[in-house]
């Protein structure tokens, strides 16, 4: 018995639908993927508010909206190779496998990055690959990627991450100081690159050679 069937379908309407969330693809994954899963048992009455929620390592686990919000704005499809900076839980790495072909993912935080993994394969995701690195440097040796998506804030965008897009490629990323960030849609055209800001939001601060000093 799924105890949190409702609390999810909610969540999808309410918190993504009525805001304006539209691709099917990502709002199918979000009321299928047990978000409760992604967070400690204290934490399972609160999984499907519109909140972002602690995990180990000082780190946390997206609020819904912004995990719908940032997959849509990628366009995912089932041919995209996508990488994430910032495995996390792998609740977002979770809503790329469903929505497109393949998924790396890099996460700094060795305790993180193996509970993650665990889960994962719990849940018999096949496309994902997983290592621990700096995640600021991207992945280079499987580039180039349809899109990236890091789920940490920057002070500036990491030219690392640009290089390993694909020509007309989508990076989204949060920019700022440590305390408060445009949420920042780039696009890769030849070259060079054009930014669009999306929205403003809060994220813990990317830590690494193209980010913040640890």
């Amino acid at each position: 018995m799924d105890q949190f069937f409702d609390a999810r379908q909610r969540m999808v309407q309410d918190q993504l639908i009525g805001r304006g969330i539209k691709d099917q693809k990502v709002l199918d994954a979000m009321r299928n993927i047990k978000r409760h899963l992604f967070v400690d048992k204290k934490y399972w009455d609160r999984a499907y508010d519109d909140t972002p929620l602690s995990i180990p390592c000082s780190q946390t686990i997206s609020q819904p909206y912004m995990v719908g919000l940032m997959t849509e704005l990628i366009h995912p499809d089932e041919g995209k190779k996508v990488l994430e900076i910032g495995t996390g839980s792998g609740y977002q790495t979770a809503i790329l496998a469903e929505t497109c072909h393949k998924v790396y993912s890099v996460e700094r935080h060795a305790e993180l990055a193996g509970q993650a993994r665990q889960l994962l394969d719990e849940l018999d995701y096949k496309n994902i690959e997983i290592k621990i690195d700096d995640g600021t440097l991207g992945w280079e040796e499987k580039g180039l990627f349809d899109a990236i998506i890091v789920t940490a804030a920057a002070p500036e965008i990491p030219e690392q991450l640009v290089k390993q897009l694909m020509s007309h490629g989508k990076l989204v990323i949060p920019v700022g100081t440590q305390y408060r960030q445009n949420l920042e849609l780039v696009l890769k055209r030849g070259e060079s690159y054009i930014e669009k800001i999306i929205c403003g939001c809060i994220f813990v601060p990317l830590i690494g050679r193209g980010g913040w000093a640890e």
